[in-house]
């Protein structure tokens, strides 16, 4: 899927990047269908490797949507090609964020959770006049009707930063563009990642009374290892902190002693009881 422009609460207003998305990768529910969770892979990998980690967790009510980030050169890479998320130039508080790359994956995220037959879309206020020229009502209504199935983003490496990112934008109830965001994100995962654009946040939710509450409300777990030699165990702490700084009080911060890039099923694991947990849903293991 391409991406050159974004209509009203799906992405950049103006877009000046094709972001062209690969093939998306989905495993149905083996049981009933409670929740929806978007799976994001990490720096050069794709949707197909993600689906391969989660097809044996024992979650049956899960529906798992694995997308493919665009193809593009990073910085982080000396400019080689690959499919990333978003351009990266370094993994540190001073490294700029690439605003444009994270809005467009966040908004090809929300749009595949909300074309979910039991999508949770949020209602924003507004005013639309009726046939009589009356007004009618201060809030636009969500598309669908309310549902119990449940959304979740998670991920890994630059996956884990892209589902922290989305995490902000429900917070805020928008993208770094200002338009709306319009997903209903009840749960949340990192798996070996780190927040970008932690330096404006906290003053951006403590700014607004319903970016706190929104903050507040939601589940965030996030999985670390002490021997990571990609993304430094610091850099996952550093984001744990900022985000609970911010607001972030339902957040949990797993640390593994010589784990190192990757994951490991004791990781996986508290994934499956976390979700189980904060989204009602069976873990058979």
């Amino acid at each position: 899927m391409s991406y050159t422009n974004y209509p009203t609460g799906s992405g950049a207003r103006n877009a000046r990047t094709s972001f062209e998305f690969g093939r998306t990768h989905v495993i149905r529910p083996k049981g009933r269908h409670l929740a929806t969770i978007v799976w994001l892979h990490g720096l050069g990998d794709n949707g197909a490797s993600a689906s391969q980690l989660l097809e044996p967790l024992p979650l049956p009510n899960v529906k798992w949507i694995c997308p493919t980030a665009p193809t593009r050169p990073v910085a982080l890479l000396g400019g080689f090609t690959c499919t990333a998320w978003f351009d990266v130039a370094e993994i540190s508080e001073d490294s700029p964020d690439d605003l444009e790359g994270l809005d467009a994956s966040a908004a090809h995220i929300a749009n595949l959770l909300s074309t979910e037959p039991a999508g949770e879309l949020l209602a924003f206020p507004c005013c639309y006049t009726s046939k009589k020229g009356s007004l009618t009502s201060s809030f636009l209504p969500p598309l669908f009707p309310p549902q119990t199935v449940k959304l979740g983003i998670g991920g890994f490496n630059m996956g884990a930063a892209t589902a922290l990112y989305s995490a902000t934008c429900f917070a805020l109830s928008k993208y770094a563009n200002g338009n709306l965001y319009p997903i209903n994100l009840r749960a949340v995962v990192g798996l070996s990642g780190w927040l970008p654009g932690t330096r404006s946040l906290k003053n951006k939710i403590e700014g607004s009374h319903e970016a706190t509450r929104r903050a507040a409300s939601l589940p965030i777990l996030l999985c670390h290892g002490r021997s990571d030699d990609v993304v430094a165990y610091k850099y996952g702490e550093k984001s744990a902190q900022a985000l609970a700084s911010a607001g972030f009080r339902n957040i949990i911060f797993k640390c593994y002693d010589g784990l190192g890039h990757y994951t490991v099923p004791r990781e996986m694991d508290e994934v499956c009881s976390f979700l189980a947990s904060r989204l009602g849903l069976e873990c058979f293991r």
